[in-house]
């Protein structure tokens, strides 16, 4: 088998910008694992990670993670393989992720809410090894997912499973990790060399901007980058508890919930399953300071919250991105939880994290802009033609600098086309920078649907639609929500008999096995779809059309 082209530093930086980075302390020698030996040596017994089910102390997440990262190589995992991660948030991911950083394979993070098609194109195409799997978790059994698909992925030649029952040709995670070792570790033949902060140390795919996902390939220097940044505005350290909802095989959790921590010598408490009412208890029960999350957690934990009852007197910072966080949101927690600041960011999986307001700007920063580009990060804002524009202009959000990924994993073409010739990483994301350098994002060129933080490809949602035998055509937009800030409508020309929406939903999850937050919550029949003189639709037309009627929706 042909190995995939795998981005270089070469490949995106000058010897000349290299240096730069680490002169100017952007990129750094150590490795994620440096830290913890660091922190092993300082504070075995601190707690690393909880999840509601059990903790694990630095001592046993390193000694938990190195016996399976051993026994990893023994089945013959190597530096560079890759290998995919799909787990809820449970304190087995961080195992895996230390496990893998330490031998130097690649993590590739697949979020939970991925079923058969995603899954399925993720580990193919990535070439990956193994797949780290949970049994049943939300009444969705993933194993037997895996175990279905793997006709598609013939790289994959080890099935790990967590909190599950293996079947034949599969492990259990903790047969391999083996807990009731505790903190001992194997040696370093066992482990072999550590990699370099310029190796291969992530692969994060897209949530869906384009038909298919890409693979942003990140070094532990890239990575870290942000990592710093993190641990420098959330303030935290020694004694502090990063709480995280979200799920950490998306770029924030993974950022926020495993490497900023584990950088800063704190804690992390995860949450599996987001309830508001159950995160305002942990919250409080382990005495949490910081979180990053997308806007709709934090309107639903407002929403939730009684004074009477919660006590968030320990929170004193809450990151929020992925989606515009609206000004009311902004104004609310500064009244109701006046000691918690709320930090609009901005920052995508090629970049992880580019602006962010600080716990020094004026409320109002959080509610008017995204925050202000980061040290390691070059942010322009570009005109049609490709030129710079001055402060106030609105064009296309662009980046470059120590922070951006190598390349997309596997896709020499996509690329190319994302980069230009200045070096600018294109995000196809609108906004316009104010006279104090504060980023404001006003839109998308990209034809995307956020919903709760996370993106939804309009044209794939589109063509599964189109397989479909009552589809004749098909056109996907947002809706407006106040909680998740869109939902998917589906504007659809019927092919003879109209389709009801819970007949397309269950054409879409059981036949074309898409992920449940994907399936569109609103059903337009149409009798044509608005179109240009070119014949592109008119999807802002569609977008106008659902703010004055309903009266042949399935909502």
């Amino acid at each position: 088998m042909t190995e995939p082209w795998t981005p270089q530093v070469g490949d995106r930086h000058t010897a000349d910008a290299v240096k730069s980075f680490y002169d100017a302390g952007f990129w750094r020698h150590e490795v994620l694992t440096d830290f913890l030996e660091g922190w092993c040596e300082r504070q075995p017994d601190a707690t690393f990670v909880s999840d509601g089910d059990g903790s694990l102390s630095y001592a046993e997440l390193r000694g938990q993670a190195y016996r399976l990262g051993a026994a990893l190589r023994r089945r013959g995992i190597r530096a560079g393989d890759r290998v995919v991660v799909q787990l809820p948030n449970w304190r087995e991911y961080a195992l895996a992720y230390v496990a893998l950083a330490r031998i130097g394979a690649v993590m590739v993070p697949v979020m939970p809410v991925y079923r058969h098609n995603e899954v399925a194109y993720i580990a193919s195409f990535a070439a990956a090894r193994a797949i780290v799997t949970p049994g049943v978790f939300r009444n969705f059994d993933h194993l037997a997912m895996i175990r279905e698909i793997r006709p598609q992925c013939p790289s994959v030649e080890l099935v790990i499973v967590a909190r599950g029952e293996p079947g034949a040709g599969e492990v259990a995670l903790a047969e391999l990790s083996r807990p009731e070792a505790g903190a001992e570790i194997p040696d370093d033949l066992a482990l072999g060399v550590p990699p370099g902060p310029d190796d291969g140390h992530l692969a994060i795919f897209t949530s869906g901007t384009e038909a298919r996902p890409k693979g942003c390939w990140h070094t532990f220097n890239t990575l870290g980058t942000s990592l710093r940044e993190l641990v420098r505005i959330l303030a935290v350290g020694p004694g502090d508890t990063v709480f995280m909802p979200s799920p950490v095989t998306h770029a924030t959790g993974l950022a926020v919930g495993v490497g900023a921590p584990l950088l800063a010598g704190a804690a992390a408490h995860y949450l599996d399953v987001w309830d508001p009412a159950e995160a305002l208890r942990r919250i409080a029960e382990h005495r949490c300071n910081a979180t990053v999350t997308a806007a709709p957690f934090v309107q639903m934990a407002l929403d939730a919250y009684d004074p009477a009852v919660h006590d968030v007197s320990t929170l004193r910072a809450w990151g929020c991105g992925g989606a515009p966080v609206p000004p009311t949101m902004v104004d609310r927690m500064a009244t109701v939880w006046p000691n918690c600041h709320l930090l609009s960011l901005y920052g995508r999986s090629e970049t992880f994290l580019s602006t962010m307001c600080e716990p020094d700007d004026p409320v109002e920063r959080s509610s008017s802009s995204d925050g202000r580009p980061l040290a390691p990060v070059e942010l322009a804002i570009l005109g049609d033609d490709g030129t710079e524009l001055s402060s106030g202009e609105e064009g296309e959000i662009v980046q470059r600098g120590a922070a951006v990924m190598l390349g997309y994993f596997g896709d020499p073409e996509r690329t190319a086309a994302a980069f230009d010739a200045a070096g600018w990483c294109h995000s196809g994301d609108r906004g316009r920078l104010d006279a104090g350098g504060y980023l404001r994002v006003t839109g998308r060129l990209k034809d995307i649907i956020i919903r709760g933080g996370s993106n939804i490809s309009a044209r794939e949602v589109e063509d599964h639609l189109l397989a479909h035998p009552k589809v004749g055509q098909v056109a996907v937009v947002g809706m407006p929500d106040r909680i998740l800030g869109e939902r998917v409508c589906a504007f659809v020309v019927p092919a003879g008999e109209p389709p009801a929406l819970e007949e397309l939903a269950d054409f879409l999850r059981h036949d074309r096995r898409i992920a449940v937050w994907k399936l569109p919550e609103r059903l337009e029949v149409v009798d044509a779809l608005p179109m240009t003189a070119t014949g592109k639709v008119q999807k802002f037309a569609l977008r106008e059309r659902l703010g004055t009627t309903g009266a042949n929706s399935d909502a």
